[in-house]
């Protein structure tokens, strides 16, 4: 009788589709800036935790992805915005991909 062995593979990447249809402008809107300021959220929690223990730790990093998420906040809304006189609904896609850091 022969034995074999089973090798079991790691899964490292996983997909999740977050977001995927056809919304109004103002769905389209309330979605988008929805995400955006939770993670803004998320990153000011992390810069008062990190700073609750530390009070001279450079926050530097976070503050520097903060003001990203808030431009990327104002170029989705002026984006939205222009499309409104359109008439049309926007296709949002998001889908987050998950790896395993190295």
């Amino acid at each position: 009788m022969e034995t074999k062995e089973l090798v079991q593979t790691e899964k490292t990447t996983q997909k999740i589709q977050l977001i995927k249809g056809e919304f109004t402008p103002s769905e389209a809107s309330d979605v988008i800036i929805a995400l955006i300021d939770e993670k803004i959220n998320f990153h000011k929690i992390q810069r008062l935790q990190l700073w609750e223990g530390n009070h001279k730790y450079e926050t530097n990093q976070l503050d520097g992805r903060i003001n990203e998420l808030r431009e990327e906040k104002r170029i989705a809304k002026e984006f939205i915005s222009n499309t409104r006189g359109l008439g049309r609904n926007l296709k949002i896609n998001g889908t987050l991909e998950i790896t395993v850091a190295e």
